[in-house]
C-alpha cells in the first residue's frame, strides 16, 4: 500500500490553486457543445476560476502536443548536458492509458535513435503525468482490441481511480512520490476498501467495452501485421482512399505519429530552423529534391501509414503504432475508419484463398 493514498474531492480545487503556483497546470474541460457533437473534453492551461474536471475517457487532443509542439525552433533546446528535472514544471491531468501507451513510440522515435531529440528530453523531463482510469468511452474506442487497458499500470507519475468522494492516488514514479510528499497535507493513507472498489470499478469497464467491441468484429491483434503485408496489392486502398482528401488530419491528430520536417525561415533579420509537424498524406511528403516521388499517388500514401503502424513498428519495437484512442476516425472528413481498413483487407485475403 505505500504507493496508494486517498484525495477528497472536496480539496483537489485547493490542491490545484497551490500547484499553480509553482506548475503550469493542463487539465480537461468540457468543450463548448456549438463545436462538437456529444460531450467531449479538451486541455485547457487552468486559469485561478477554473475547477477540476475528471474526464470520463480521452481528450481531443493528443499527448504529443505536450512533447513535440506542432512548430518550434529547432535549435532553440539544443542543450545535451541539461540535467534531469526532479519535479516538472508542467502538469498534466487527464491522460488515459492510450496517450501513456502512444509515449513509448514517441520515446523510441526522439530518444532511443542514434541521435537524441534534446527539445523532446526536455519536455519530457519537465512533464509531469497524472493519468486516470477511464469510466466510460466514445464508439471510437478500441484499445482493448489492441490489448491496451482503459486504465494505466505503467508510464505514469501518479494516477487517479474515482472511488466514492474522490479518488484513490497511485504513485507511479520518484517524480509522483516526491509531488504528494510536497503537498502531503491533502493525501491520506489508502484504505483496503478503496483498492478494491477500484479493481471491481476497473473490471467493470473491462467488461463494457468487450461487449462494445464484440458487435464490431475487429481482426485479433495479432492477425494485423499479416494483414497489411498481405493485403499490399489489393485494391483496398484505393476503395478506401476516394474520400482522402489530404487534410493530414488523421496525421496530426495521432497520438503516435511523429513525422516532422525542417524549414528555414528569417525573423528580424535572424534566420530559424523550424520544426514542423508533417504527414505522409501530402502529396509532398515523400517527394524528393530531384523530383522523384514513390509514394505519387494518393492510395500509396494511404497503404504507408498502415504499413508503417503495423509492420514497421511490429518488427522494430514489437508493438503497433496504434493505441486504439479512435481519434483518427472521429477526425477524418472522408470517414476513413481503420477498423473497416482491416475487415476489407481480411474478407479479401478470404475471399482469394
Amino acid at each position: 500500500m505505500d504507493n496508494f493514498y486517498y484525495l477528497e474531492s472536496a480539496r483537489i480545487n485547493e490542491l490545484l490553486t497551490r500547484l499553480k503556483k509553482d506548475y503550469n497546470v493542463f487539465s480537461p474541460g468540457l468543450k463548448e457543445p456549438n463545436f462538437t457533437k456529444g460531450t467531449d473534453y479538451s486541455y485547457r492551461n487552468l486559469s485561478d476560476n477554473q475547477q477540476f474536471v475528471f474526464n470520463p475517457y480521452r481528450v481531443i487532443e493528443p499527448l504529443k502536443s505536450f512533447l513535440t509542439p506542432f512548430m518550434e525552433n529547432a535549435a532553440a533546446y539544443f542543450n545535451p548536458g541539461k540535467d534531469t528535472i526532479d519535479l516538472g514544471k508542467t502538469i498534466v491531468f487527464g491522460a488515459k492509458n492510450c496517450d501513456i501507451t502512444s509515449l513509448k513510440i514517441q520515446d523510441f522515435v526522439f530518444m532511443e535513435g542514434v541521435e537524441v531529440d534534446y527539445s523532446y528530453r526536455m519536455k519530457r523531463e519537465d512533464t509531469l503525468l497524472v493519468s486516470g482510469d477511464c469510466i466510460d468511452y466514445k464508439e471510437v474506442c478500441f484499445c482493448l482490441a489492441l490489448d491496451v487497458l482503459p486504465y494505466p499500470t505503467m508510464g505514469f507519475d501518479l494516477n487517479l481511480s474515482p472511488v466514492s468522494d474522490g479518488y484513490l492516488v497511485e504513485a507511479g514514479s520518484e517524480k509522483g512520490k516526491a509531488l504528494i510528499e510536497k503537498f502531503r497535507e491533502y493525501f491520506s493513507e489508502a484504505k483496503d476498501t478503496q483498492v478494491w472498489a477500484r479493481k471491481t470499478k476497473r473490471e467493470d469497464i473491462v467488461n463494457r467495452l468487450k461487449r462494445h467491441l464484440l458487435a464490431q468484429n475487429i481482426p485479433p491483434k495479432e492477425s494485423l501485421q499479416r494483414l497489411v503485408k498481405d493485403g499490399y496489392n489489393l485494391d483496398t486502398w484505393k476503395e478506401f482512399m476516394l474520400t482522402c482528401v489530404e487534410c493530414g488530419g488523421c496525421n496530426f491528430i495521432c497520438n503516435t505519429c511523429h513525422c516532422f520536417l525542417l524549414a528555414d525561415t528569417s525573423d528580424d533579420n535572424k534566420n530559424k530552423r523550424l520544426k514542423l509537424w508533417d504527414s505522409c498524406q501530402y502529396a509532398n511528403y515523400s517527394r524528393a529534391a530531384g523530383g522523384a516521388n514513390p509514394l505519387k499517388a494518393r492510395y500509396q500514401r494511404l497503404r504507408f501509414r498502415f504499413t508503417k503502424k503495423f509492420d514497421f513498428f511490429m518488427e522494430n519495437l514489437g508493438m503497433p503504432a496504434c493505441c486504439g484512442c479512435g481519434r483518427c476516425i472521429e477526425v477524418c472528413p472522408g470517414k476513413i475508419d481503420l477498423r473497416e481498413v482491416w475487415k476489407d483487407l481480411q474478407n479479401k485475403l478470404k475471399a482469394k484463398q
